[in-house]
């Protein structure tokens, strides 16, 4: 691990190099690559040099405490003994945890689709608390929110809504979501209070660029027509509404929230892009089915993650086998403790893949 650490330093301090000379910034790609590679290179370069210099305290408190004859002097160098052994035992598992490979997509926004499942009406209207639970999420992180389509039903609820999240790291965060989120509480239409089951799924989908997928243009039949649903002016008036067909796949992508047709043909083809890409990578992932399972939140799509039981205020991931009483505040954005928790298993597990290798 301390070599590729010594070569990584080494690699960071050329990179500094390269951009302190005075023509690197006429050339714009070279540039955009090497600031790219400092921002990656950061974290793991001033944690190795905390590490560094921690051990270095080490052995200078050592080397001390082997001269000193005062009392008073030597419990005070072994209190910062003690403490730099203990900083160093840290920095050493938070370097395993910046040396494991990165997902290449973690730095993407993100394309998240919500489709209600079993539960009739009651799904879609939790389809619509999920997407509002995302929606305020993101708003608390200041990342971007665009809709990109959504069927609603008369009484609030959503069939299917389907949103892009731009902002730095938002695929790292919401690759967590993938998967079936269960309901438990009494619907409103219910006049027994009996409990009931409803389930809707989460798709995350890191944005594609143009290099990632070629969509070949004969592949493709656009339609345009009239939105339908609730609109304002000109929404409904024009034929502003966006359908793609991609006929390998059979994949059909609708977006109406526009009233530009070039806009709504632009966030299509962005949807189309990461559904493609993401067939892409669930076959990478398939074909590499024991790293898959040795990860959290990169799982199939029909693993059945979290219940949100509205009876006990109770949300349980049961990936992690976490349960937070707090439904009120996680139905309202507050998502962070379960995605930290995700995060840090998935970490672990993947620390212990690498110990057994």
């Amino acid at each position: 691990m301390f070599d590729k650490l010594d070569d990584l330093l080494s690699r960071f301090e050329e990179i500094m190099n390269e951009l302190n000379e005075p023509d690197v910034a006429s050339h714009q790609e070279r540039f955009r690559k090497l600031m790219k590679e400092q921002s990656d290179l950061t974290p793991i370069v001033e944690s190795y040099r905390e590490y560094k210099k921690c051990r270095q305290d080490i052995a200078d408190s050592l080397a001390m405490l082997e001269e000193e004859n005062d009392e008073e002097m030597r419990e005070m160098l072994k209190e910062e003994l003690s403490g730099a052994r203990k900083r160093v035992e840290e920095l050493e598992q938070e370097l395993k945890i910046l040396l494991l490979p990165k997902d290449p997509n973690d730095d993407k926004n993100v394309i998240v689709e919500i489709r209600a499942g079993a539960g009739g009406d009651e799904a879609a209207l939790f389809a619509a608390e999920i997407y509002r639970m995302y929606v305020h999420y993101a708003e608390g992180r200041r990342w971007k929110i665009e809709t990109v389509e959504a069927e609603e039903i008369g009484i609030g609820g959503m069939k299917s809504v389907t949103f892009m999240i731009t902002g730095a790291g938002a695929y790292s965060v919401m690759k967590y979501e993938s998967g079936v989120h269960r309901v438990q509480r009494v619907p409103e239409t219910e006049s027994g209070g009996r409990i009931h089951t409803s389930t809707i799924t989460v798709a995350v989908m890191p944005e594609a660029e143009d290099v990632d997928v070629q969509i070949d243009e004969k592949d493709i039949r656009i339609d345009v027509m009239r939105a339908s649903g609730n609109g304002g002016q000109c929404v409904n008036t024009t034929d502003s509404a966006v359908r793609l067909t991609h006929y390998p796949t059979g994949i059909v992508v609708y977006s109406q929230t526009e009233k530009s047709q070039l806009q709504n043909k632009a966030k299509a083809f962005a949807l189309l892009r990461a559904k493609l890409y993401d067939i892409e990578c669930q076959k990478a992932h398939d074909a590499e089915a024991e790293a898959r399972r040795s990860q959290i939140g990169t799982g199939d799509r029909s693993e059945k993650i979290r219940t949100y039981n509205f009876p006990q205020g109770r949300v349980t991931d049961h990936r992690i086998n976490l349960t937070l009483y707090k439904l009120d505040k996680i139905m309202n954005g507050d998502i962070q403790e379960i995605i930290d928790a995700c995060i840090a298993a998935d970490q672990a597990a993947k620390l212990t893949k690498m110990g057994g290798e």
